[in-house]
């Protein structure tokens, strides 16, 4: 099953034909700035005679912000970073299958301060001429007259009013709850010893192409072993120097929720792509940080209920600067496959 990745609520919604087969893709809105003018990239597909996004099908036990990062690295032969999600697109097939199209914001990656997460992903093949032979950078309104189809224009409506309200250029910080561990119930060790169980291991695996995709080059944890654990497959995939807190364990949230405030505040102000990961206990906490730095239609529909992230479950919570300091400008829950 593939992750999922959504602002929450689902930005496709459920497709009206249950009884269709359904095939998810994702792509991405690569963006620039050029003397002051918005631009996007398109690329022209030989087999349909178009001119559309950069796209395409997920591959088996991919996620879908990996998909869209490794099918703009394929079809542009440039690699990408991730940023806000944008509308998505859903379509009934000539063949009668139901085919939904995730979107995000990308900027290129730059080798020199995006080396960590490319090093953490996984190699894509090269761009091929009977797949995409043209590319193109647009001003915004010229793309719009470029497009081949109207339903594309869409993504680049939300991806220009994004800019022009200033929350285009954003940096993510992942909320991770720590994967699946042992119950307290079997585990005869100490609190801070318990380990993840192998579904939590897989849990921790499986975060690392989503990670990358963001471009997260910084990770935060708890000191505790699964929190601990849950990061490692990312930091050691990356090569980061992780910073692991007392402060972001159960006990010492207890004594002192105010220093986990900090934290997250700190990740916020950095503009620094990075991972926290931390327990279920200490999420409202952190979430509340999340809400008060946050636009109100992003603070609403933020986590409100317990368990607020499942194990291994993420929280993607995309930043951008404004006169009065960071703002939350979008969210996303994703859940990395695990097969």
């Amino acid at each position: 099953m593939a992750g999922t990745a959504s602002p929450l609520v689902d930005a496709l919604g459920a497709t009206s034909l249950s009884h269709a087969p359904v095939i998810e893709s994702a792509g991405a809105l690569v963006w620039r700035v050029r003397d002051g003018r918005l631009q996007v990239l398109l690329v022209h597909r030989p087999r349909y005679d178009d001119w559309s996004w950069p796209k395409g099908k997920l591959e088996a036990g991919e996620s879908l912000a990996t998909a869209a990062a490794r099918e703009v690295a394929e079809e542009t032969g440039k690699p990408v970073v991730l940023g806000l999600p944008l509308p998505g697109l859903q379509y009934l097939t000539p063949e009668g299958r139901v085919k939904r199209v995730h979107y995000w914001a990308a900027r290129r990656a730059r080798r020199k301060t995006d080396g960590r997460p490319l090093a953490a992903r996984h190699p894509v093949q090269e761009p091929t001429a009977d797949e995409v032979d043209d590319l193109a950078w647009l001003d915004a309104d010229d793309a719009a007259g470029r497009l081949t189809r109207d339903a594309d224009r869409g993504p680049l409506d939300a991806l220009v009013a994004a800019h022009d309200a200033g929350r285009l250029t954003t940096h993510a910080v992942a909320i991770v709850r720590h994967g699946r561990a042992v119950p307290r119930s079997v585990w005869h060790g100490s609190e801070q010893d318990r380990p993840l169980t192998p579904a939590g291991y897989a849990q921790a695996a499986a975060a690392v192409p989503v990670l990358a995709a963001y471009g997260v080059d910084a990770a935060v944890s708890s000191r505790w072993e699964r929190c601990a654990t849950t990061v490692d497959p990312y930091v050691r995939a990356a090569g980061l120097r992780p910073e692991y807190s007392d402060n972001l364990t159960e006990a010492q949230h207890e004594r002192s929720p105010a220093r986990v405030a900090a934290t997250v505040r700190d990740l916020l102000e950095s503009g620094r792509s990075s991972v926290l990961c931390t327990h279920r206990p200490v999420l409202p906490t952190v979430l509340d940080v999340l809400g008060q730095h946050s636009r109100r239609a992003v603070a609403d529909v933020l986590p409100q209920r317990d368990p607020f992230l499942e194990p291994g479950e993420l929280l993607m919570a995309h930043v951008a600067e404004s006169p009065k300091g960071p703002r939350v400008v979008a969210v996303e829950k994703v859940t990395p496959p695990v097969w």
